[in-house]
């Protein structure tokens, strides 16, 4: 008990926590205790801890084609696949964003596939027209990986493919495409994709030019715990690395692989969700990211009632209303909320909901 007391002392002192230190927490420290620690750092980093934030933005699709082959992905399909193609046009976009700002939300997640032919120059008129038709709407787009692929194909470098995107009008980079930050890992799940150093370094870059950005985790597969804390220690040390007044990762996202009809699922490994290591795994997020401000529990793809217990175990953020979300889904999360249905979620967990921007700004 002495060791983990210093331990959580290191933690909400701002200190980066070891590997060793960090997996001891994880793999010994009594739920209860470890969830409270979590909580009380959470009451220390956030403006009110009485309020949780939440978000209303609309998930599209660019294309579903792509190279990457991930064993967890029903959404893709092969570039041969040609009768299952597509690649969204503007009059869809129109029709998508109009929806959207029905609904008081102001913001695009766009991501896609890896698509062998759409360049630099596609997403450039992309996202200028997108802007010309709407420019109060927020461009949250890509990924690290596809941000990569991009590169690549198109005869640049990452950081030369970001400038050409925000100059395009990129307002921000999710943190798609992360799964768990481990070479052994990502060769089985992911063995055409982009590698670990490359999401790492896309991610530096956009920190370098203040371009903010979002972490993300999906465990429940393959990795190990080790692995898990591994993935975490990655994404802690790039935060450090962030210049002083950059934004960095303004939140980290947990979500658990979901199996129904993926490829890993016919390899013999399937969702075994369990609430209770969803919340240990949200506590140790906590205490690990220790210089990242905003944990968000993903309702999506664990339900509310434990989302709702995220919010008492480290994390401060319930997420978007998730307009349209496709690729969780297309492998059995089907969990939904509206915008009043969200809030009185955050209510019935005894915090009150405030409506934010993507940098976290309360609206």
């Amino acid at each position: 008990m002495e060791y983990r007391k210093e331990i959580y002392r290191k933690s909400h002192s701002g200190e980066p926590l070891s590997f060793e230190q960090a997996l001891h927490l994880y793999t010994t420290a009594p739920l209860a205790e470890l969830a409270a620690e979590a909580d009380a750092l959470r009451r220390a980093k956030v403006d009110n801890p009485d309020v949780v934030t939440w978000q209303i933005d609309r998930n599209v699709n660019t294309t579903n084609v792509c190279t990457s082959g991930c064993l967890f992905c029903n959404f893709h399909c092969k570039p041969h696949q040609t009768e299952k193609h597509y690649i969204t046009t503007i009059e869809q976009y129109c029709e998508k964003i109009e929806t959207m700002l029905a609904l008081g939300g102001n913001q695009l997640l766009l991501q896609g596939g890896m698509h062998p032919k759409l360049g630099i120059e596609f997403y450039e008129e992309l996202f200028r027209e997108l802007k010309r038709l709407y420019p109060a709407v927020r461009l949250h787009a890509l990924g690290a990986p596809e941000v990569a692929h991009i590169a690549k194909i198109s005869g640049l470098t990452t950081l030369q493919t970001l400038e050409r995107l925000v100059a395009a009008g990129l307002d921000s980079l999710p943190g798609a495409g992360a799964e768990i930050l481990v070479p052994r890992v990502r060769k089985i799940i992911s063995p055409a994709k982009p590698s670990v150093e490359e999401w790492l370094q896309v991610m530096h870059e956009a920190h370098l030019m203040n371009l903010p950005t979002s972490a993300t985790m999906m465990y429940g597969h393959i990795e190990t715990p080790a692995e898990r804390i591994e993935h975490l220690i990655r994404i802690r040390d790039l935060q450090a690395a962030v210049p002083e007044g950059h934004y960095g990762f303004t939140a980290f996202i947990l979500w658990i692989f979901r199996s129904t009809g993926t490829r890993l699922e016919a390899q013999g490994v399937k969702t075994h969700f369990s609430p209770l290591e969803y919340i240990r795994i949200i506590a140790i997020s906590r205490l690990v990211l220790n210089n990242i401000r905003n944990i968000q529990a993903s309702w999506l793809t664990v339900g509310k009632q434990t989302a709702q217990i995220a919010l008492h175990s480290g994390a401060n953020d319930f997420g978007s209303i998730m307009i349209e979300e496709n690729v969780v889904s297309s492998a059995g999360a089907d969990n939904h909320f509206d915008a009043d249905g969200i809030q009185r979620a955050i209510r019935e967990a005894g915090f009150t909901p405030r409506l934010r921007d993507q940098l976290y700004n309360l609206l």
